[in-house]
Parts: C-alpha cells; sequence; structure tokens
C-alpha cells in the first residue's frame, strides 16, 4: 500500500462534510450510495434529498450555530439529516432512539437544541419519542417545536456533538469538527483501499461514532455504497454477506460472536469480501481466528474513541496480525505511552495513552473542567485508557483508567448505571463492574446491597432499570449483598466485586 502524504490530504479535505454527498454527486451522479430498504439512492438521489432537508431545517428556523437533536436509526433520511444540518451550519447532535426519555431528555437540555427530528418511520422508539414530545409530521419526519431559547454557537467549525453518557449530572458532550470528520473518513477510506466499486454493511449505529466516521462518512467519501440495516440481526448479517455482494464488513466483536452461534460448526461462508473489521471492544484472539476461517479474509482490529472522532490506530490492509494488537497509529496521528508523572514510559511498558493530531475534539460541550483534563498542553490528548507499544509500532490496549465497560460496542459508565439502581427507596447503595463473557464482549454486573427493612426482589430491580436505562446499559446479573466490601474510609472497594463477578 502506497503511504498517505498527510499534508496533501489535509490540504485537499473540503470545508465541510455535506461536500461528500455534493462531490460524489458531480463526479458520479448515477453511483448507487445508498441501499434503504431494498430502494436504491444514487449519489444524485442523495444530494437531492440532502437539499431537500436542508430547506426544511430552515423553513423550521434552524440557524447556523445552532443544535439540532436527531433521534434516529441507520436510514438514507438520518443520513440526509446529518448533510443537511452542516450544510445550513447547524450542530448534529445524533441520539440513539433506544435511549429511555430521561436518557434522551437529558440531552436534548444539554444541548439546548433548537429542534428535534424523528424517524419515526423506521423506529418505533423514535417514534414513541416524537409522541411524548409533541412532534407533528412533516414531509416523512416527525419534527419537535422550536426551541426559542436557544442561542446560536459562534463556532461555525463544529460538525457534530456526540454524548458520552446519559444520566450522570451533566451529559459530556464531544464536539466534533467537520475537518476531524473529513480527516478521520479520508484516512481510514484509504487504509481499507476503498473505491467505488465496494459495497460495505451498515449496521453499526451512525448514531455512534464508529458508524458516523468510519463506516458511513468513510463509505461515502470514497465513492462507494453503503447498504443501511436499522437493526443487527445474526441472520440479517449472514444474509447481507452472503446476498448482497458485499465487499466490505464492519462490525463489533460481539457482532461476530453472535453470527458464529447462529452458524453452529459451518463450513467456509461463501461470499465477495475482500476486507472485514472489528472494532468497539477489545477483540478475542479465539473469535478472531474462527471469523477469519469462516470469512476466508482477516478479520482487522483497531482502536479508537469519540474524543478521537474516532479512530486512533488500525491494523494495515497488507499487513494483517494474528496478534491481539490493535495496529499501528493512523497516519498524521501521534501517539505517547505515559506513566502519572506524564513523562513517557521506558519501551514497552504500559502507561496511560495520549493521542495527537487532527482528529482530535475540540472540548466537551459546556464542560471545560472536563476539557480541560482530557486535553493536555502540547494538543495531546489523554484517552484514560492503558496501552504498551512494541518496537514496530504497534499499540496494545491492556487496560483502562476508567472503570468503562463496554457492552457490544457501546459504552456504559457503571456511575450511570449506579445512580439508576441507587434512586430504588429499596437500595441502600450499588456498585456495577463489567465482566468479560465469550466474543470479547462484556456484561453489565450490579452488586446491591438493599435496604433491608424493604428489599426488593431482582424482578423489581429489573423493571426499574429498564424503565430508566437504555438496554444495552442494563445489568445482565444484579447480586444481593448484606454489604459491600469497603475501605475504612467507606469507599467501595469494586476490585473485588470485579473478582467475584469473574467467578459468577
Amino acid at each position: 500500500m502506497a503511504p498517505i502524504d498527510i499534508h496533501s490530504l489535509l490540504a485537499s479535505l473540503p470545508d465541510r462534510i455535506d461536500a461528500i454527498p455534493r462531490t460524489a454527486a458531480a463526479r458520479t451522479p448515477d453511483a448507487p450510495a445508498l441501499v434503504d430498504a431494498g430502494r436504491t439512492l444514487t449519489y444524485r438521489d442523495l444530494a437531492d434529498l440532502v437539499d431537500r432537508r436542508a430547506d426544511q431545517l430552515r423553513a423550521r428556523g434552524v440557524r447556523p450555530g445552532d443544535r439540532v437533536l436527531l433521534a434516529s436509526e441507520n436510514c438514507a433520511d438520518q443520513i440526509a439529516l446529518i448533510f443537511a444540518a452542516a450544510a445550513v451550519g447547524a450542530w448534529i447532535v445524533n441520539a440513539n432512539p433506544r435511549l429511555t426519555a430521561p436518557e434522551l431528555d437529558a440531552i436534548r437540555m444539554h444541548a439546548s437544541a433548537r429542534l428535534a427530528v424523528y424517524t419515526a418511520a423506521v423506529s418505533p422508539e423514535a417514534e414513541a419519542h416524537a409522541a411524548r414530545a409533541g412532534a407533528s409530521f412533516d414531509d416523512g419526519l416527525m419534527v419537535g417545536p422550536l426551541n426559542e431559547a436557544c442561542t446560536p454557537e459562534p463556532d461555525a467549525d463544529v460538525a457534530a456533538l456526540l454524548y458520552t453518557t446519559g444520566t450522570t449530572g451533566t451529559p459530556k458532550g464531544v464536539m466534533l469538527s467537520h475537518r476531524s470528520l473529513l480527516f478521520v473518513a479520508a484516512v481510514s477510506s484509504r487504509l481499507r483501499g476503498l473505491t467505488p466499486g465496494d459495497r460495505a454493511w451498515g449496521v453499526l449505529p451512525v448514531s455512534h461514532v464508529y458508524g458516523l466516521t468510519s463506516v458511513m462518512l468513510g463509505t461515502l467519501s470514497a465513492g462507494a455504497c453503503l447498504h443501511l440495516t436499522p437493526r443487527f440481526t445474526p441472520e440479517g448479517m449472514l444474509a447481507a454477506i452472503r446476498d448482497d455482494g458485499l465487499s466490505i464488513v464492519q462490525g463489533v466483536p460481539a457482532m461476530y460472536a453472535r453470527l458464529l452461534e447462529h452458524l453452529g460448526d459451518s463450513a467456509p461462508l461463501p461470499n465477495r469480501l475482500r476486507f472485514a473489521y472489528a472494532g468497539g471492544s477489545p477483540l478475542d484472539p479465539a473469535l478472531k481466528a474462527a471469523v477469519e476461517r469462516l470469512l476466508g479474509v482477516p478479520l482487522h482490529n483497531g482502536y479508537g474513541l469519540s474524543e478521537a472522532a474516532p479512530t486512533v490506530s488500525q491494523t494495515r490492509l497488507d499487513a494483517p496480525r494474528s496478534d491481539t494488537s490493535v495496529g499501528l497509529p493512523i497516519p498524521g496521528v501521534e501517539v505517547r505511552v505515559v506513566g502519572k508523572d506524564g513523562q513517557d514510559v521506558a519501551g514497552g511498558a504500559a502507561g496511560e495513552l495520549w493521542v495527537r493530531g487532527p482528529n482530535l475534539m475540540r472540548g466537551y460541550y459546556r464542560n471545560p473542567e472536563a476539557t480541560a483534563a482530557a486535553l493536555r498542553p502540547g494538543g495531546w490528548l489523554n484517552t484514560g485508557d492503558m496501552a504498551r507499544q512494541d518496537p514496530d509500532g504497534a499499540l496494545f490496549i491492556v487496560g483502562r483508567t476508567k472503570e468503562l465497560i463496554i457492552r457490544s460496542g457501546f459504552n456504559v459508565y457503571p456511575l450511570e448505571v449506579e445512580t439508576v439502581l441507587n434512586a430504588h427507596p429499596g437500595v441502600t447503595q450499588s456498585a456495577v463492574v463489567g465482566r468479560v463473557v465469550a466474543g470479547g464482549n462484556e456484561e453489565v454486573v450490579a452488586f446491591v446491597q438493599p435496604d433491608p427493612r424493604r428489599a426488593p426482589s431482582e424482578a423489581e430491580l429489573r423493571a426499574w432499570a429498564a424503565e430508566r436505562l437504555a438496554p444495552y446499559k442494563r445489568p445482565a446479573r444484579i447480586v444481593m449483598l448484606d454489604a459491600l466490601p469497603a475501605a475504612a474510609n467507606g469507599k467501595v472497594l469494586k476490585h473485588l466485586l470485579k473478582e467475584k463477578a469473574a467467578s459468577l
């Protein structure tokens, strides 16, 4: 693979992400851009839909610098609205409609969204949120009332505001610029060797940074075709690989694990794939080997986070690996592995991973304290993850300084779950940890100390959590304890609970 000239690439980037469909429509108007529910949209169709949705946003009162909340699962209108917001100069606030009402309301209120739009036709959850918000039908969409209190932001370079938390105090909104998104889209598409003839599977939620940047923007920036799928099922993944002529498939490890579970001891699966990728959570070596036997191509791995839009490292198309490395830093991105003193550790030792490059966020929206903690002098981002780096530059993620749990590619913050459980009148306190399960996935385990006077049943707590947490955040196991293990100062000893969870 020819090296990427970063200076030339950066100089060639357009100013805004909505240039992607317009450029492709001018170059290859009749080429397929999206396949959505059996319907193919050409790049001309997509550009026309973007213009229509941009006019709709303007007519509804959206201005440059406004925030537009979009509650949607993968569909053509979602893609068009993301580009349309950019065309208007607004910030898109992507949200998964499978969030609960309190979670979505927290995002809408923190962002002070000028408008909320719901793609109710493809998502019953989006339809329910729209009904609750008093939204009205408008050209195939449901649109909420205008927020007259919204004040436009002066930063015209922000394209997307993506939230990493939900209900724990002030949510953290990651501000990603047009340049950061376009940079990652361009680099990731080149590292995958994308061409206009490629067909990529689009099941990863576009409401999540991985699906937005690497999958959606990366595919369309190459003039390739994206097959949109609103929800994952192993049957759907099998059909897409076997029947739709896909050349590229991207997913989280749990998706591949469920596909293998569905197929059992299957012979190699006939397909046209030339590239398969797993990201979003740790990739188990046994799962990687099994998937490669099934698909007949290497299963590439990588690492990223929302604050880096998201890609930091990736294994190379021309140099697949058999180990657990997340690959080399992508061209244009620098990394450091540092100790607690902020100094680089000795070669090969584990430390905190810091990154720097054109992909980094502008900061956390309305949260200068969190921004200052993450963005360090010299333009470095402290990822909060632990890593080591081999002499050849390959990175290995060895742990997390945060207590983050990654469930099927989605981030789960223990405090968020604990806050919900602790709000139950029958709970004295709770502690949440992650437990590694088959396929390199993690599940949420909650340890609960009940109030002995009115101890709730496990079923009652599950129902309580189901009303307040998205499905991927809900505990897979709830364990009742008379008392949580604690130090003399009252701090819960979570390392003991992680050991206990591992033995369940």
